[in-house]
């Protein structure tokens, strides 16, 4: 798994590349974690270059939304899609996550 940054106005952008399972996710986990100690309060995760992942992954990303939440910052997990969208389909938990369409929409609301 590849994971690299952008920045728009005070929003960061994490761009996840390849497989989220139980031998990288605690990566993506772990550059949250810095961002959020460096009180960056506005994040989101793209998941547009994820083909798989698995229980471990998605652990990930509930721990990541919950230390968010937690902080009172905003997250948004985008371009859910094919096999990774139906993992979080199958553990209900695509009304749990904020999940929008794009990253566009993404930054909309969180610019709003």
């Amino acid at each position: 798994m590849e994971i690299g940054f952008r920045r728009y106005k005070d929003v960061y952008i994490v761009d996840v590349q390849g497989d989220m399972d139980l031998y990288n996710a605690h990566e993506l986990k772990d550059v949250i974690n810095k961002l959020l100690d460096k009180n960056i309060t506005k994040i989101v995760i793209n998941l547009e270059s994820v083909d798989y992942i698995d229980s471990s992954g998605v652990g990930a990303l509930i721990h990541i939304f919950t230390s968010v939440k937690r902080n009172g910052y905003k997250l948004r997990i985008t371009n859910v899609h094919g096999s990774v969208a139906k993992v979080i389909k199958l553990t209900k938990l695509m009304g749990y996550f904020p999940i929008v369409e794009d990253v566009k929409t993404a930054l909309q609301e969180l610019s709003a």
